[in-house]
Order: C-alpha cells, then sequence, then structure tokens
C-alpha cells in the first residue's frame, strides 16, 4: 500500500472490469480486437523440479523440416525433429538453471526461428521469483480460473499474490475452521465466494504456483474489539492513547484500518491464530503481510515512541514460528524498514513497493541492488511499481514503450516486476483494471519473461557489476555507461568467472528519464540494424554470442568478432529496448 494514502475511490471501485474482460472473452469488437492474443507456444507449468517432464503445446502444426532446440545460456544441449504440435522434454537434473526451448527450420543455409519459449528447472520458487497477483473472487467459472492461471502461466509466473481476498483484516477467514462461510464481503463490499478462492489456489498448485495470501501486519477494522483485539495493541498518535493511528476510507468501504503494534506480542499471538485458521481451509503456501510506510511518530498504549520500521523483524518471525514450513514475503513501502528489520528476516525473498522517492532509471536500479546488499545477496527482490499511474484512473491501454523500457532495466539488474494479473497492474488498488493491455505488448511481454526466465543464471544468479566500455565505431547510435542518459544507449556490465554480460538499453528516443510514464507518453526507440561497437575487455575471447527479447522471442545468436588487444568489435545485428551480449573466455 502507498506509504501517504491510498488512490482509492468510489469511482476506482465501481469501474473495475470483470476477469472476462481482460481475457478478450466479452463482446466489446473493438477492444476484443485491439487486445486479443493467444500465446503459438506453451508449457504446462510455470516451474519444474530436475528430471522432470516439460510438457510442450504448439497451437498449430508447422510444415516443413521444423526442429526443436534446447539451449543453456548460448549452448546447446539437445536437439529434435518437430514431428507433432504436442511432445515431451525431460528436464536436465542440475537445480537452478534456465533453457531457452526455440523451434526453427533451415532452408538455404538460412536459419528460421518460428517460435520459441523457456523452461524454468527450479526445485524453488523463491530462487527466482516471479510474482504475479490476483484481485477479484466473484463467482467465476472453473474454466475462467483456468483461463487466468494459464495466462500467468505463459509468463512463467511461479508466485502469486491473493489480493483483498480476505474477510476483516483482523480475522482474514470468514467464519469458523471448521464451518468457513461461502461468501463474505471484502473491505470495499465485493462478494468473495469461498469457491473461488479455492479454485484459484487449486489452479495455480496443478501450474507448480505458490498461492500467497495477502493481508496486513497490522490492520484491524471498527468491529475488533468484538472479535477479541484489545485496546492496548494499537498505536496511537498521541502519548495518552486518545486517537488510533489509522488509515482513513470513506464509503463505500466498511472501515476505515487502525492500526496495532507489530511487535506487540499479545497481537502477534492472535493474529497468527487467525492464520492458522486461513491455513486450515485454504491450501495458501504463505504469508504476503503488507505496511502502510512512514507512518510519523506514533506511540503504543503507555505513550512509548514506537519506530515501526524496526517491529518487523520481530513480527516476522512470529508468523514464522507460528506457521512453520510457510513462506513470507513482506512490502516495503519506499523501503521503509527493508534495511532494519525486513532483509535479513525469514521473509524468502524482498518486495519494494516504488513511489516517488525512486522516480528515475537510475533510482529505481538502486532499489534492487540496494536489497542484495542489504541482504548479504542472498535474496531476490520483486518490485511493485506501477506503469502509468496517472492514467489509471481512466480507462485505455497501457503504453508499451515504458513498460518494455522498464522491466529492461529492472530485469537487467537482476529484479522482476510484479505488474500481470487478470489485467495489467497500474495502481496500488490491484482491482483496479482500467488500463488493458493491446495485443503487441502481451506479445512482448511474453518475450520478456521468457528472456527472464532462460537467462536467470546471468540475470539473478551471482555475478559482479562493473562499468563496461562500449563504443560505436559507425557513429549510428551513442553508448553511454550506466546510469542511463537521455539520448544514449545505457551500457551496464556483469562479470562471472569465465564470462562478461553486457546489457545494452536504448534511451536515444526517450522524451523521459522517469521509468514510471506516468501519462503513457514514453516515445518507443527507433530500430536501428547493424550496429558496429567496441568493447574493452581485459583476457582473450573465445565466443561471442547475443540474446535480445526483442529478436526472435529472446534465442540466442552468435556473432563474429575480431579482437586486437583489450578491444573486441562485433556486429549487433539490430537494437530496439535491450540487447545482452555475452563474451566468454
Amino acid at each position: 500500500m502507498k506509504k501517504i494514502n491510498l488512490f482509492i475511490t468510489l469511482f476506482l471501485a465501481l469501474s473495475v472490469s470483470s476477469c472476462e474482460d481482460y481475457y478478450d472473452t466479452h463482446n466489446d469488437p473493438v477492444t476484443y480486437g485491439e487486445t486479443y492474443f493467444n500465446a503459438d507456444l506453451s508449457t504446462d507449468k510455470a516451474c519444474y523440479s530436475p528430471g522432470e517432464v516439460v510438457h510442450f503445446t504448439l497451437k498449430e502444426k508447422l510444415d516443413g523440416n521444423a526442429k526443436v532446440r534446447y539451449s543453456h545460456l548460448g549452448k546447446i544441449i539437445a536437439e529434435e525433429a518437430l514431428t507433432s504440435n504436442a511432445w515431451s522434454w525431460t528436464a536436465p537434473a542440475e537445480d537452478y538453471k534456465g533453457y531457452m526451448v526455440d523451434i526453427y527450420e533451415a532452408v538455404d543455409g538460412k536459419e528460421t526461428i518460428h517460435q520459441s519459449i523457456a523452461v524454468d528447472v527450479s526445485s524453488s520458487w523463491t530462487k527466482f521469483p516471479r510474482y504475479g497477483f490476483l484481485s477479484s473472487y466473484g463467482e467465476l467459472s472453473e474454466s475462467m480460473i483456468e483461463n487466468n492461471i494459464n495466462n500467468l502461466n505463459r509468463y512463467h509466473i511461479n508466485g502469486i499474490q491473493f489480493y483483498d481476498w480476505m474477510y476483516d483484516h483482523h480475522r482474514p477467514l470468514a467464519g469458523t475452521a471448521q464451518q468457513p462461510d461461502v461468501t463474505w464481503p471484502d473491505l470495499v463490499g465485493r462478494t468473495n465466494y469461498l469457491s473461488t478462492v479455492k479454485g484459484y489456489i487449486n489452479a495455480a498448485h496443478n501450474k507448480g504456483m505458490k498461492a500467497m495470501f495477502y493481508n496486513l501486519a497490522f490492520g484491524a477494522l471498527k468491529n475488533a474489539a468484538s472479535d477479541g483485539v484489545k485496546e492496548e495493541w494499537y498505536i496511537f498518535k498521541d502519548k495518552n492513547h486518545s486517537e488510533k493511528d489509522n488509515h482513513h476510507l470513506d464509503p463505500p468501504f466498511r472501515s476505515s484500518i487502525y492500526l496495532t503494534n507489530p511487535a506487540n506480542a499479545e497481537w502477534q499471538n492472535y493474529l497468527a491464530a487467525r492464520n492458522k485458521d486461513v491455513y486450515e481451509v485454504f491450501g495458501f503456501d504463505g504469508f504476503h503481510i503488507d505496511q502502510l510506510g512512514n507512518r510519523g511518530t506514533v506511540y503504543d498504549y503507555n505513550g512509548n515512541v514506537v519506530e515501526l520500521d524496526n517491529t518487523y523483524s520481530t513480527f516476522i518471525t512470529a508468523m514464522a514460528n507460528a506457521n512453520p514450513g510457510k513462506h513470507l514475503v513482506m512490502n516495503a513501502v519506499s523501503q521503509y524498514g527493508q534495511q532494519k528489520s525486513i532483509a535479513k528476516s525469514e521473509v524468502d525473498f524482498l518486495y519494494t513497493e516504488v513511489w516517488d522517492e525512486s522516480k528515475s532509471f537510475e533510482q529505481l536500479a538502486h532499489v534492487i541492488t540496494d536489497n542484495y546488499a542489504y541482504s548479504e545477496g542472498k535474496k531476490q527482490t520483486i518490485l511493485a511499481a506501477y506503469m502509468n499511474y496517472a492514467r489509471s484512473g481512466n480507462s485505455g491501454f497501457i503504453n508499451t514503450p515504458g513498460v518494455l523500457l522498464a522491466n529492461a532495466v529492472i530485469f537487467s539488474f537482476g529484479g522482476a516486476h510484479l505488474e500481470l494479473g487478470e489485467h495489467y497492474l497500474a495502481n496500488e488498488y490491484f482491482p483496479n483494471s482500467n488500463l488493458q493491455m493491446k495485443a503487441e505488448v502481451k506479445k512482448a511481454l511474453m518475450h520478456y519473461y521468457d528472456f527472464l526466465v532462460a537467462y536467470q543464471n546471468l540475470l539473478r544468479d551471482g555475478g559482479d557489476f562493473f562499468a563496461a566500455n562500449v563504443a560505436s565505431t559507425d557513429g549510428k547510435l551513442s553508448f553511454a555507461g550506466w546510469p542511463a542518459s537521455q539520448g544514449s544507449v545505457a551500457v551496464t556490465g556483469k562479470r562471472f568467472a569465465n564470462k562478461e554480460v553486457i546489457h545494452l538499453i536504448n534511451f536515444s528516443n526517450a522524451n523521459s528519464m522517469e521509468w514510471r510514464d506516468t501519462n503513457g507518453t514514453q516515445k518507443e526507440p527507433e530500430l536501428v540494424s547493424d550496429v558496429a561497437i567496441k568493447i574493452t575487455t581485459v583476457k582473450p575471447v573465445t565466443k561471442v554470442w547475443l540474446a535480445s527479447p526483442d529478436i526472435n522471442g529472446g534465442a540466442h545468436r552468435e556473432l563474429s568478432f575480431n579482437q586486437s588487444g583489450n578491444d573486441v568489435t562485433i556486429t549487433l545485428p539490430s537494437l530496439k529496448y535491450w540487447d545482452m551480449v555475452v563474451l566468454e573466455y
């Protein structure tokens, strides 16, 4: 949640479209034509255990002599003829690896790549988390639930945040563990269905995804006293406990949210018991913990100052001890509490809701690298980063260039982006579905998520960032080291034991260096072909290859090169948004 005040209004609550709108099953011919997209190639799961069988489905069988090729970091590990539109492959036994699978055909010595898809072989989702969301739990058919989860599966989403699924914040389960209610109102009064929540969890599990239930660390509604919440558990705006700190909400919301003290042991025990009820009814895999950012000076019941950013570690520990084996993630709103108490706690990865304290692409990347440092290099980062935010109060479409440039930065620095659910996420009130995705951005994001998975061992698995030196030798583009500068191609480098990875992100035509593209006006970069560049390196190079989510679905391509001293010269086939060049020693 936003640190000061949620942008939640009655208009937004009433403007939420159904899941059907997002999944292109409604009858509006204009919207349907613009947003319709059905991926040609898919897998049966979002991630796989080592040695597990991967099942592929191609929408239509290709004519000719097409072949299927399996590769890992630019090295082909297997190849076979494509004889059917459905086939299987046994994943290698090594854990935590990403693979690219492409279907290609060679005619007269020229290769054409028809389709591509990535495969994540990881025994735990927290090694390379890719987080999606759900936000609407009305009476949905089994087929609609399956369609929504299948869509997230194609983007390899391996964990889902169930936003506003619950009843009251202090009592998330409606009814009892022995007799749960079949329906209940959420905070804004929408009717949630037990069958829908359970259906989503089961469908997610069938795809290898984890289901995380959302709730605040310290939320209680106006009726909390009748449910056993004590006055002494709250935090207050004054030393005399006369005014509870609260997040004010007007009707149609059922109540404002009053804040308890996360470090209060009795509150921890109370909420842990309520969570146990949740786990007894639903097959949730863990608790996604939310907060409200910096609340200023607040006090406990006895008049002592409560430093909220220091309270979260004890709260997380209490949740971990109460329900061992369940996953925990906590939102650090604008990084509040991240360094002091969240990063080194029992959370499985780090999650930051990014606001205006981090406006630029440089600052956005800093959030990821800071989180890596705070966790001593042990935990991955998910960013809740809302694109086209100023436009989210009205219906329209998400702006493709803004989304792809933001994701190029997030992914190249090792993060992932919370943005995909029943609709695109452009607002902190997750049910807001005003901005839809056109087919072009759906397809582009599919390639970007394939890229994130296929090359996760370069993007999110170690390595050391360094200031790579790249220069133009033909004058087609201007290159500049990170931080990104408007009018240039930003260059970042990451060094491994036997290779260097060079990321080239194209801001040549950018009209803003603020990642949010809040008004949806970021310009599309021009495609530039046959770009001659020189890369400075320190070792003899044995192989150079390139991969880009903008080219052939992310499939790698080996490049010819010349090395003279420390200079390696190559020609990029093209550059649109983002190219990754790999030099092997």
